[in-house]
């Protein structure tokens, strides 16, 4: 998808340029040779030592850049186009560093840099269609990346919501559960309550039963003396007659029988 772009031919002509002042020419074509047969490692190594030399060469940090992307140490290769982020832009080789550094942002999954990067590539070098390419390609890994984000964000925020919906749910269950048992503690204090109600009526009923069971013999020894108390004299004259008459009535009845047996003995004697 991606070409990364080197200014071996650049640097060939930057070498006669007053421009490199006191860098190490033998250092940078030392590390060129290398880079050329792949051998990225001694490749910066040489541009190393030329940038220890001069640390703004252009040049020297930017094939550094080159052979620290070979060797996918994207981080570093930053650092390194970092150093020159301030001369190379301006430079006759604006659009290859551009370039380059919009390719390392893509490595390190910084689409913004890079779309901006390739952007400005494509300003300087309009027909180049490596960098429109890479734009392209940028500009929707962008909006990929963005697009994720704001899922993350609305999951993030369901998530929350979710957890504080759980809480609430979980948090009016406890209530639900903890009114129902005080309802419950309530209905049982109130049954106890009836209970021990009842209880005391019935108590007190058994209490009247045993008070009126008690009462019953004293009307009762009462009932004689209140009747003995209500006889007249002449309801006691009548009560006196009437055994009178009883006591005759009997006497007659036995005289007759002995008038009866006396009879019948003169009879068996006459004979």
């Amino acid at each position: 998808m991606n070409k990364y772009k080197n200014i071996f031919l650049l640097i060939a002509i930057l070498i006669s340029a007053s421009a490199w002042g006191q860098v190490d020419k033998k250092e940078v074509r030392r590390g060129n040779k290398e880079f050329r047969k792949e051998n990225y490692e001694a490749a910066f190594q040489d541009y190393l030592r030329a940038v220890e030399k001069d640390t703004s060469s252009i040049a020297a940090n930017y094939n550094m850049a080159s052979a620290l992307y070979r060797m996918e140490q994207y981080d570093q290769a930053q650092q390194a186009l970092d150093r020159i982020k301030e001369t190379a832009p301006v430079s006759a080789s604006a659009a290859d560093y551009l370039y380059n550094l919009g390719d390392v942002a893509l490595q390190r999954k910084d689409y913004q840099a890079a779309v901006k990067a390739f952007g400005e590539a494509l300003v300087l070098r309009p027909d180049d269609l490596d960098a429109k390419e890479n734009f392209i390609y940028a500009r929707k890994k962008l909006q990929d990346q963005q697009n994720q984000q704001q899922n993350d964000q609305n999951n993030d925020q369901n998530q929350d919501n979710n957890d504080q919906n759980q809480n609430q749910n979980q948090n009016q269950n406890q209530n639900q559960d903890q009114n129902q048992n005080e309802q419950n503690q309530d209905n049982q204090d109130q049954n106890k309550d009836d209970d021990q109600s009842d209880q005391n009526k019935q108590d007190d009923q058994q209490n009247n039963n045993d008070q009126n069971q008690d009462q019953q013999p004293q009307n009762q020894d009462s009932q004689p003396q209140q009747q003995e108390a209500q006889i007249t004299p002449q309801a006691a004259q009548q009560m006196l007659q009437a055994i009178q008459a009883k006591e005759k009535e009997t006497q007659d009845k036995v005289n007759k029988k002995k008038a009866a047996v006396l009879k019948s003995r003169q009879k068996d004697k006459n004979w």
